[in-house]
């Protein structure tokens, strides 16, 4: 569990910051080879997890970089706080996506993420 759970569940408010107190940390999503400049940033902070990890929320943001997911790994809806990402479905579709839209992959997409500026986002992701 994370803070924002102990003493039992509540409502509470996602911050683009990350926690008040700590900030966000560095996180690893992004293989390092993915990243497209010499910044390799990337940082995360996790507001409520279950205890089995089937459903986590939090803030995330990341270095510019491209990866190509042959399946994606979970649901995920995001809400873009700044910067942008493209999405590149497997038929070559694609959208870009910028500060203030919302969106979701579906577990098993086939697609390319590419972050095109630095991207901070919300996230929630359910297994």
């Amino acid at each position: 569990m994370t803070d924002q759970n102990k003493g039992g569940l509540k409502v509470f408010r996602m911050l683009v910051n990350g926690d008040p107190e700590t900030g966000m940390q560095p996180s690893e999503m992004i293989d390092a080879s993915a990243f497209t400049t010499s910044s390799q940033s990337e940082t995360n902070h996790t507001f409520f997890q279950t205890d089995n990890g089937s459903v986590i929320n939090g803030v995330w943001e990341c270095a510019p970089c491209v990866e190509e997911i042959e399946s994606y790994p979970v649901h995920e809806m995001m809400t873009v706080i700044s910067g942008s990402v493209t999405m590149t479905n497997a038929d070559g579709s694609s959208d870009t996506f910028i500060s203030g839209d919302t969106f979701f992959i579906a577990k098993g997409t086939k697609c390319t993420w590419e972050v095109t500026e630095a991207l901070r986002k919300f996230y929630m992701i359910a297994e």
